[in-house]
């Protein structure tokens, strides 16, 4: 029941704020030790064709990009991979196209999600109940029970928010018109 709770609360507050943040460039001012790293995985939806996004902790190790899918196969997102691995992925600072694959070598799995737990920031902590940095290794073997973990290779180049098709223009936009009103008041103020 808890977990329900979770996954309504969460789907709520990526959709309408973590997505919209990314996609309009502000990724870098969420993303920090505390909140966790956090990038945004766009699927293709397994039986609607379209684009979804989900906003995921994620880890950067030799050359891939590793995220854990906490609620398993529950998820639609992962489910999504599971029809069609071809994905995008915007991180905080870049953003590439990938091909996403289950980590099903242990040792690998281990230090990935390792890895992608300590990035999770508060998370961790609060909603696995578990410090990825003093956890035994049995321990988060057990994890890897009922989490997915996802390899993400990349195969090319990703639309970041400042591409065509990215948000950042909106932030742009409403910076430039800020600062074409506080002119246009400052020269008022002058005239008057």
């Amino acid at each position: 029941m808890a977990e329900d709770l979770f996954r309504r609360v969460f789907r709520v507050i990526n959709r309408y704020f973590m997505v919209p943040a990314f996609r309009l460039g502000l990724g870098p001012l969420i993303c920090n030790p505390v909140a966790g790293y956090i990038m945004v995985l766009k699927t293709v939806g397994r039986k609607s064709g379209k684009g979804r996004y989900t906003p995921v902790n994620y880890a950067i190790l030799d050359g891939a990009v590793y995220c854990g899918a906490g609620f398993g196969v529950k998820a639609h997102w992962y489910r999504n991979l599971a029809a069609n691995p071809v994905v995008e992925v915007i991180l905080p600072g870049s953003a590439f196209a990938g091909r996403a694959e289950p980590v099903t070598e242990p040792d690998e799995a281990l230090r990935a999600l390792r890895a992608v737990l300590k990035n999770s920031g508060f998370a961790a902590f609060a909603f696995e109940g578990i410090n990825p940095f003093t956890i035994s290794d049995e321990a988060l073997r057990s994890k890897l029970e009922t989490m997915r973990l996802i390899r993400i290779r990349p195969t090319g180049i990703g639309s970041g928010p400042a591409d065509p098709g990215g948000w950042l223009w909106v932030v742009m936009m409403g910076v430039q018109l800020a600062g074409l009103v506080a002119l246009i008041l400052g020269v008022r103020k002058r005239k008057v």
